[in-house]
């Protein structure tokens, strides 16, 4: 009778692939429910309208990952050194994957108690805890609700700096090339409203791929732009310091790990997908997306250092040129990428809103329904960013606390709370792993909240230099 109460109420939970019904396919999950021959497969049972191609998914994952953060790096590495950049981006990297891997391996365990085809993010942390231990099991649908919440607001933070970024970007440039026609940065948020809200109403990521393969090629004539310059006329090595104060060192990997999550996006993407199963493992769609996104990360912080030095900004196109077409072309096509991304970032919060809304009793003027939700979210992102065009440090408060909490300490307890009666391992090596991770997001919690704190505090006196670890950080 209490596992029938259980998976009555996890039933309750809905995914995103469960909006669509094309037929199922085959799939290799190998993971059994113990002493069930039959146990369910839930790639089995997944029912896609619109599913992704594994090509597709890892140009999802990889603009999910590669966007303004990379931009960031040599400013990250300033704050560790040449060396310990280099290895702490790897070892960044290979965490974030990691507890990636672990989540959605989870995930899709669950699914087989709950005999469910999928589930999201939210739904995979409620799960666990009420197919988990006895005494945890009633605090299931409080996890998902609070995780659900958190991970909206997250992603809500993310869109209005989005939006920021792109006007300041063609502010920039357009005041230079159009001086008589200088306009203010809340006018160049307002005219991003309309496109955002065309974007917007695409509803299956199968339709944003083009956008993402578009948005990707952008990037990388982006990342070609700024690497000619990172590599002309490089000082020597024994100009740079190679390993920083170990002070500095939380900063550094608070960036790393803000700059490199894409937890949000990575359960629609998996349950979106035509062959789900080619997700983990190796290759695999997750360990393709992030050996390319290491790679890129280190190459940026270690040679954009290197060039920079000391001098290097919080996004190193702002160490380009500003006498230079080329230069200033770099710049809009990255304003563009990120316009593109918006319609990836927004799809995770309206994955909530859409399960809400199957909640109704009735299907009536739901496609009216739904295009009215989106209009007025974007509505309210493109309101917030214009009111608060300097949005940067109350953002990075946002995300350092969520990134590093939804994409490295979530994960670890759900990993922790699934395995805790199937088995810790040996020595309890999985409890003691997850303990380590979950202490790393305590410090890039703390580090990044501190920073954001202390840069809010001094913005409001007046003072646009933050002092931490005694170096000024300045900003606009």
């Amino acid at each position: 009778m209490e596992k029938d109460e259980k998976r009555a109420s996890v039933d309750n939970f809905n995914s995103t692939a469960e909006l669509t019904s094309n037929p199922g396919f085959q799939s290799s999950l190998s993971v059994t429910s113990k002493g069930d021959e039959n146990s369910y497969n839930p790639f089995e049972n997944r029912n896609l309208e619109h599913p992704n191609s594994v090509f597709g998914s890892i140009l999802h994952l990889l603009k999910a990952c590669l966007g303004s953060g990379i931009l960031a790096m040599p400013a990250a590495f300033k704050n560790c050194g040449m060396v310990t950049g280099t290895i702490g981006t790897l070892l960044a990297g290979l965490v974030c994957t990691h507890t990636i891997h672990i989540f959605v391996k989870a995930s899709q365990n669950i699914c087989i108690d709950a005999k469910k085809p999928s589930m999201s993010f939210a739904e995979t942390c409620g799960a666990v805890f009420t197919y988990g231990p006895k005494r945890l099991q009633a605090w299931g649908e409080f996890v998902k609700t609070l995780i659900d919440y958190s991970m909206t607001l997250t992603y809500i933070s993310v869109l209005c700096v989005y939006i920021v970024f792109i006007a300041s970007s063609f502010k920039e440039v357009l005041d230079v090339a159009l001086p008589e026609y200088q306009i203010s940065i809340q006018m160049y948020c307002f005219l991003t409203l309309l496109p955002l809200i065309i974007i917007c109403q695409i509803r299956n990521l199968k339709y944003l791929v083009p956008f993402s393969a578009i948005a990707n090629v952008m990037i990388m004539i982006v990342f070609a732009i700024t690497m000619y310059y990172m590599f002309v006329d490089l000082p020597p090595l024994s100009e740079r310091e190679m390993v920083a104060d170990i002070s500095q060192w939380p900063l550094f990997f608070s960036t790393v790990i803000f700059a490199m999550e894409g937890i949000g996006v990575v359960m629609p993407v998996e349950n979106e997908m035509a062959k789900p199963q080619k997700f983990l493992g190796c290759p695999g769609v997750l360990n393709v997306s992030m050996v390319i996104v290491i790679v890129l990360y280190a190459i940026f912080g270690f040679f954009g250092y290197l060039q920079f030095g000391d001098d290097v900004k919080g996004s190193i196109t702002l160490n380009l040129p500003q006498d230079s077409i080329i230069a200033e072309s770099a710049t809009l096509l990255m304003a563009v990428v990120i316009f593109l991304s918006y319609a990836l970032q927004f799809y995770v919060p309206m994955e909530m809103i859409t399960r809400l809304l199957k909640k109704r009793q009735s299907n009536r003027y739901e496609n009216i329904i739904q295009v009215a939700i989106r209009i007025t979210l974007v509505t309210i992102t493109v309101a917030i960013a214009a009111a608060f065009p300097n949005l940067e440090l109350v953002i990075s408060f946002v995300g350092a606390v969520f990134f590093s909490t939804l994409g490295l300490f979530i994960p670890a307890v759900i990993d922790t709370v699934y395995h805790w009666e199937r088995g810790l391992g040996k020595f309890n090596y999985i409890l003691w792993k997850n303990s380590l991770i979950g202490i790393v997001s305590i410090i890039a919690l703390v580090s990044g909240a501190y920073v954001s704190i202390v840069g809010m505090i001094q913005e409001f006196s007046g003072d646009h230099d933050v002092t931490f670890n005694n170096e000024t950080l300045s900003y606009t």
